[in-house]
């Protein structure tokens, strides 16, 4: 897929979730003024409404936005009647956050499924294949909120291992920063592996099939060898599109997560703006995410062709 053509894609999806996002925000009931200074007085509201321009068409106020968001403004994060931060500084604070949340996340779902999806695929039909499939869709059915307080409790509160919530920099002490990071990337890294590890396995299956894999082991190669350097490859295809996508799974969990155990991430700045009516900070904090999403799916596109000759060949 061309380069224009991607970024159409990045621009209408930017276009449709924030639209989306913005109108839901004009459903809930109340004045925006009211409720985003609450104790401010009858002139502090006013110059918010005006700040907001909430008195004009809900399309007026879209268009204002956007136009300003496309010159790099992204508006202000409400705190007072007179207090207000700029919703760029909180992005630059928070995504970083997010991503490498989401970044262990992907690297403790990978590292646990893609061993886990190779080995139930070569031992197909055995009680480990079984087990591994029921475990899977436990490890589905169970929801991160949940999840996260039983580890909480158990590694944080029982056995006091590692910390219930809050986030250490790696800058102040790289120890407590991964006892800080553990729990919430395991808490969403817990349904990926389970999505991962039998998209793998389904793929394998059929890999080793495959005459060329019949050809290697006829040559006497190890199955080690035969699974993990000729079989792997080909058969992670579906994997990494499906890793790609899960990235706007990753980010609808970590709005959960980062709740839960009170990681100032995208997620939570994102909870705090709708739980305080702030529509521009949280619309803008929706287009730097739905960005991140399409960029991160773009260079997935650009892996397949080091996965698989095959689609660069076509696409010459």
């Amino acid at each position: 897929m061309g380069i224009a053509k991607k970024l159409g894609q990045l621009v209408a999806t930017v276009l449709l979730v924030t639209l989306f996002s913005a109108f839901l925000l004009t459903l809930l009931p109340g004045d925006l003024a009211d409720i985003i200074v609450p104790f401010g007085t009858d002139e502090q509201r006013e110059q918010v409404r005006e700040d907001l321009r909430l008195d004009a068409p809900f399309i007026s106020q879209y268009g204002r936005w956007l136009s300003n968001f496309a010159q790099g403004d992204l508006g202000d994060f409400y705190s007072g009647p007179t207090s207000r931060r700029p919703v760029s500084e909180t992005v630059k604070e928070a995504l970083p956050k997010s991503i490498e949340l989401m970044v262990w996340a992907q690297i403790i779902a990978l590292v646990i499924a893609i061993p886990l999806g190779v080995v139930t695929a070569y031992k197909n039909g055995s009680k480990l294949d079984r087990f591994s499939g029921l475990a899977g869709f436990a490890m589905l059915a169970f929801p991160a909120f949940a999840l996260g307080f039983v580890l909480q409790y158990f590694f944080g509160v029982k056995l006091g291992w590692l910390p219930t919530g809050g986030f250490v920099p790696a800058s102040v002490s790289m120890v407590d920063h991964v006892k800080s990071m553990i729990l919430p990337a395991v808490t969403l890294a817990v349904a990926q592996i389970a999505i991962y590890m039998r998209l793998l396995r389904s793929d394998m299956i059929q890999t080793l099939q495959q005459d060329f894999i019949l050809m290697a082991k006829a040559k006497g190669l190890s199955s080690k060898t035969v699974l993990f350097r000729h079989a792997l490859r080909p058969s992670s295809l579906t994997l990494l599109t499906v890793a790609g996508l899960n990235i706007g799974t990753l980010i609808g969990g970590a709005l959960v997560v980062e709740v839960v155990y009170n990681i100032p991430g995208m997620g939570l700045q994102m909870a705090k703006a709708i739980g305080g009516r702030q529509p521009i900070a949280f619309q803008s904090m929706v287009a730097v995410i739905a960005i991140f999403y399409v960029l991160v799916n773009f260079a997935v596109d650009l892996l397949y062709t080091v996965l698989d000759p095959r689609i660069r060949n076509a696409s010459n």
